[in-house]
């Protein structure tokens, strides 16, 4: 069984898209998809500096649009019959590419509302001082229970002694100033307390965009980031998304999922590193594959082609005209 998966905000770094504009029709599509969410995707991806593309607003399209390209040229034209994998997965924000990589939501649609979704999360996070930090190691029930005496919310538990804490800037320096028994604290450089509280503004923005957006149902399985369900309806999956800014992420819970359906392989898509690097140590024994450059390709194509065993058995194309 293979999955591909979807990185989230913070995956991204100056330059990363550069190799992928060498291959045919790429550019073009990115040049188009531009239009659709308002953003100079090319410039951002290639020449833009790590303080432009922290930017919510630029970050979360940029980050959906490569993964979207990535996954065509390596599965085919999604809005065709894509070389499917047996299931698809995303981490926060990457929970886009992955409605548009299983078909819930057309490329296109996906970019609209993601971008709305940056504008929305963006604004949301310049109302407070908020922020989050990462814990990493030191006793899981000791490590959640530090994190909600101080106030806080467990926004990301990405399983493998890696959870992120978010909240106010107050209380993640009180929390900095107590941190759990040996456990590592980091912050992270972004602009707001993402998936708590805090976005609920967002919340209501982004689903006045996504009432009127066209869904399908999951032609893949289609893993939740609320509890790691695998979810059949489009609509539901449309309306978790929604919900999903201002809830933790439980990257945990689809781990335990995909161990329990038997997954032997995992592809993560550009920018790529993150989930692998949880799956080494969520998954052990499961053959893990970042696809970080073109050159990456023919070994994915070669592990869908081993791996692959429901809407996806069909060998992928080496090429596809984008």
């Amino acid at each position: 069984m293979l999955v591909i998966v979807a990185p989230g905000q913070g995956a991204q770094a100056p330059g990363f898209l550069t190799p992928w504009l060498e291959l045919p029709g790429l550019a073009d599509r990115l040049t188009y998809w531009s239009t659709v969410t308002g953003l100079d995707l090319i410039r951002y991806g290639t020449t833009a500096d790590a303080e432009e593309i922290r930017d919510t607003a630029v970050a979360q399209p940029l980050l959906v649009s490569a993964g979207l390209a990535a996954a065509e040229q390596l599965l085919g034209n999604l809005a065709d019959d894509p070389a499917l994998p047996d299931a698809v997965a995303g981490h926060s924000v990457g929970e886009f590419t992955a409605a548009g990589i299983a078909g819930v939501l057309s490329c296109e649609a996906a970019l609209v509302l993601v971008a709305e979704r940056g504008r929305a999360m963006a604004e949301a996070a310049s109302a407070s001082d908020t922020g989050m930090t990462a814990v990493i190691g030191g006793d899981r029930d000791e490590v959640l229970s530090a994190i909600s005496a101080a106030g806080l919310t467990a926004a990301n538990d990405n399983g493998s002694g890696q959870i992120v804490a978010a909240g106010t800037s107050a209380q993640l320096e009180a929390f900095a100033a107590a941190p759990p028994a040996r456990a590592r604290l980091r912050s992270l450089s972004v602009a707001g307390a993402f998936h708590t509280e805090h976005m609920e503004p967002a919340v209501a923005r982004l689903r006045r965009a996504a009432a009127g957006a066209p869904v399908a149902a999951p032609r893949t399985q289609l893993l939740s980031n609320r509890d790691g369900a695998i979810v059949k309806d489009g609509q539901e999956y449309l309306d978790r998304l929604v919900a999903q800014i201002s809830a933790p992420v439980r990257w945990d819970a689809c781990t335990a999922t995909l161990a329990e359906a038997g997954v032997s392989a995992l592809i993560e898509l550009p920018p790529a590193g993150t989930l692998t690097g949880l799956a080494k140590r969520g998954l052990r024994g499961v053959e893990t594959l970042a696809v970080k450059t073109p050159e990456d390709l023919d070994q994915a194509r070669e592990l869908i082609a081993a791996h692959t065993h429901g809407p996806g058995r069909r060998s992928p194309t080496e090429t596809v005209d984008t």
